[in-house]
């Protein structure tokens, strides 16, 4: 059952990076951490839920939205950002309101469907 959403709580991104881009992914998320003090996540060396990528969790509320979607635009370096708010509804917070800094990517939604 798709529920009806008019709000957004907070914010998830998703920091993608492999082997070769691990420091770098990490460095990015613990200055993300430190400088605009959002939640930083597990550095997953893994495919966790519907991301194709080894990935990274910054969350953020949603008025912070202002400030820290500039900031990873001028300091991914080259790394791919998924973006997507929180508002209960899981498949449309990971499809329809999305959004991606760098190349998108398919995400793997089945989780969301069952």
């Amino acid at each position: 059952m798709t529920q009806v959403t008019t709000e957004i709580t907070a914010y998830h991104a998703h920091v993608y990076f492999d082997a070769n881009s691990l420091n770098q992914a990490v460095e990015l998320c613990e200055k993300a951490h430190d400088t605009l003090g959002v939640a930083m996540g597990r550095v997953h060396q893994k495919l966790v839920g519907p991301h194709p990528e080894w990935s990274c969790q910054l969350s953020f509320s949603a008025p912070d939205i202002g400030k820290v979607l500039p900031w990873l635009i001028l300091n991914r370096k080259g790394l791919t950002v998924f973006i997507h708010p929180v508002t209960g509804n899981d498949l449309d917070d990971h499809t329809k309101y999305i959004m991606w800094l760098g190349d998108s990517k398919p995400l793997n939604i089945e989780q969301f469907l069952q």
